[in-house]
């Protein structure tokens, strides 16, 4: 057993016989939002308080309400790539590729439509300075795949690729950078950490002039994070593998605070899933870099993270399975169901929600 998967054994304490249909709420099809609050502050805000059991519904803006001095936020600064590109067989057929991992210089882990298409040996042009080979099949199905480029890699991705938007937003994005938080920066994800997306510049100095301290850590969001739950026992889905990076500045600001009893609040899964999967018994993290498998569902005891910004998710994902395990599977099936009734947007482009 690796280290990861007894960490895991750990934190979520006795087994558990929670299947895949305890994560089920009815949503309207009206409010998947399709495009981002502009400005990107103006989301709604959906406050629940454990303490107390309370629920406050606001603006996002307001968020530095429900802070104080000495709270650390935690963002991950990773940056989505322009993943989606289209590309041709030597017979004329389309192919449609989503970059998922990058393994080397030029070979990537990839998403490719239709799969029958594109049997290893299989060579792809996407224009006239780019193209590929299949090398290999996964076991769940995605190719590895080696890239061939006239010049610089990135340049020739920044040419042909587009912002790889989820499959349920049918509008198209205007503005690129609305599918980046306003921190992004290393390249590397295949979707946005979404829960971010609501800070703006001015935002983040107002949090930070209140006595907030903002830690960046990284996470490329592969896929795997977002990819639908078949089995119906939740303890059979494996999660994919996603790389991560707490830098030595992030590492002793989150220790500092945990140390010092202070809260540290996860913006979005992301955050959460890479301070859970390095994090000591007693909440602090050390710098390090390294993949991570990580699922988490109730029960969950949390080493590190205490509070959690986070936006509404797809019934039955290991998304909503891991915002239950802070507050409780009933209860947050209740907090989208108010949700819902009081009309908040869901999904990547929707409102938040705030866990105290």
């Amino acid at each position: 057993m690796s280290e990861l998967e007894e960490r895991n054994v750990q934190a979520h304490g006795a087994p558990t016989d929670l299947k895949k249909s305890d994560f089920y709420y009815d949503l309207p099809e009206e409010l998947i939002a399709q495009t981002p609050a502009e400005p990107r502050d103006s989301s709604r805000l959906l406050v629940y308080n454990r303490a107390d059991g309370s629920v406050t519904h606001t603006i996002f803006r307001n968020i530095k309400d429900f802070l104080k001095a000495g709270d650390v936020l935690v963002v991950n600064n990773t940056k989505v790539l322009p993943a989606r590109m289209y590309a041709h067989t030597e017979h004329g057929g389309r192919v449609e590729v989503l970059l998922l991992r990058r393994i080397s210089a030029l070979r990537w882990e990839v998403l490719v439509k239709p799969g029958k298409k594109c049997r290893p040996g299989t060579r792809l042009t996407v224009d006239d300075g780019l193209s590929l080979t299949v090398v290999s099949v996964t076991d769940s199905g995605e190719r590895i795949v080696d890239f061939e480029c006239d010049g610089v890699f990135e340049e020739a991705l920044a040419r042909v690729g587009t912002m790889p938007l989820p499959p349920y937003i049918h509008e198209k994005l205007k503005d690129q950078s609305r599918y980046q938080t306003v921190y992004a920066r290393t390249d590397g994800s295949a979707a946005a950490p979404t829960a971010g997306l609501h800070f703006t510049p001015g935002l983040l100095e107002e949090i930070k002039s209140m006595g907030v301290e903002i830690a960046q850590v990284l996470l490329h969001v592969g896929l795997g994070t977002f990819r639908p739950v078949k089995e119906e026992a939740i303890t059979d889905h494996k999660m994919h593998s996603e790389y991560y990076e707490v830098g030595a500045e992030a590492a002793e600001i989150i220790s500092r605070a945990k140390r010092e009893g202070r809260r540290v609040i996860a913006v979005g899964t992301t955050s959460v899933r890479t301070l859970e999967s390095v994090a000591a018994e007693d909440g602090t993290v050390a710098p390090c870099r390294g993949n991570t498998s990580i699922f988490i569902y109730p029960p969950y005891k949390f080493r590190c993270v205490d509070a959690l910004i986070t936006n509404f998710h797809l019934p039955e994902s290991t998304l909503i399975m891991l915002v239950a395990a802070m507050t409780g599977r009933e209860k947050i099936l209740g907090l989208y169901k108010t949700a819902v009734e009081e009309r908040y947007r869901f999904f990547s482009f929707g409102d938040a929600m705030l866990i105290l």
